[in-house]
């Protein structure tokens, strides 16, 4: 299909070039030592969080549970990304199918979805446990977790198949080159042809939308939170209850703002090269599963003591 003449209306490229950086093309084999030593601390740090919670007994409670999983989606988001990458910048195989194409698109958003209503149930979470914590046991339930499960992926599904949808229907007769290294949803409308207005309009509105409501409930659950553990009478207490709200803000305030920068800079910044774009995605993509292991991991007490017990074999003080 790559052989047709760009702009004609009447075909659509069913296959792509994904070009990460295209800034770099001769040098693109360097990227893959970094990027995979990237993709490896991923891998390991979040599997060690997570084997942590799964084999301590006294970590099976709901906010560890919910730990666990959040760092579960990390792993699934880096691999759905870096792997083809790698292969791309190692072998200069770049070609990618359009269903290959939208199943990654489809597992981007629905992870990066996925993982903005574990962080709405963990505060939650919190909320329940500060503010109500003779009743936690009652409230936070196996029950309400699998009901809060269900919403969870009933919201992701319908960000995700919604942009999937409609970007299967699209034409695609500019170009079979994508300056990008994923299948994202702006740079596949990037280069596509007719009208795309209400594609790009929708975009936005679900960005715009899922972004305002989650900070809306995040704001004020935690506003809540900080207040009642203020009034906490008992010193350690209160430290204890503001220092776990710090970890889940901290996780937050990494996921919202590359998130937001990456927005801005795609829609408003037009100067900025399509490197610098493409660092800024790779960096909103895969950063939170970096960082997400070790702000838990080393700021939650009752993780980190048994991370050190694990690794040294000895009781940490």
């Amino acid at each position: 299909m790559s052989g047709w003449s760009i702009g004609s209306s009447n075909i659509s490229y069913t296959s792509f070039l994904l070009v990460g950086f295209p800034g770099l093309q001769k040098s693109r084999a360097l990227l893959v030592l970094p990027f995979l030593s990237l993709y490896l601390v991923i891998i390991s740090a979040n599997a060690l969080v997570i084997h942590t919670v799964a084999a301590q007994r006294s970590l099976h409670q709901p906010m560890y549970t919910l730990i666990a999983l959040l760092l579960t989606v990390n792993i699934c988001a880096a691999t759905t990304v870096v792997p083809a990458m790698l292969f791309s910048f190692s072998t200069h195989f770049n070609r990618i199918s359009l269903a290959r194409c939208l199943v990654q698109m489809f597992c981007i958003y629905f992870l990066i979805v996925f993982d903005c209503n574990i962080l709405l149930v963990m505060a939650l979470d919190r909320y329940v446990a500060i503010c109500y914590p003779l009743r936690y046991s009652d409230l936070m339930t196996s029950r309400l977790l699998g009901l809060l499960a269900i919403l969870a992926l009933t919201r992701s599904l319908g960000v995700a198949v919604p942009l999937v949808v409609l970007t299967s229907q699209a034409q695609f007769c500019w170009t079979a080159v994508i300056r990008h290294f994923t299948c994202e949803y702006i740079a596949l409308l990037s280069i596509a042809c007719g009208d795309l207005t209400f594609n790009n309009r929708l975009g936005l509105a679900m960005r715009l939308v899922t972004v305002t409501f989650d900070l809306a409930l995040l704001g004020a659950s935690y506003t809540h939170i900080i207040y009642a553990a203020f009034r906490i009478s008992s010193g350690g207490a209160r430290a204890k209850a503001l220092h776990t709200c710090g970890s889940h803000l901290l996780v937050i305030l990494t996921i919202y703002l590359s998130g937001l920068s990456t927005s801005i800079v795609f829609r408003v910044a037009k100067t900025v090269s399509q490197d610098v774009q493409n660092l800024l995605s790779a960096i909103y993509l895969l950063l939170p599963g970096a960082l997400n292991p070790v702000i838990y991991g080393v700021r939650t007490k009752e993780i980190r003591q048994h991370v050190e017990k694990m690794l040294c074999g000895k009781e940490s003080a």
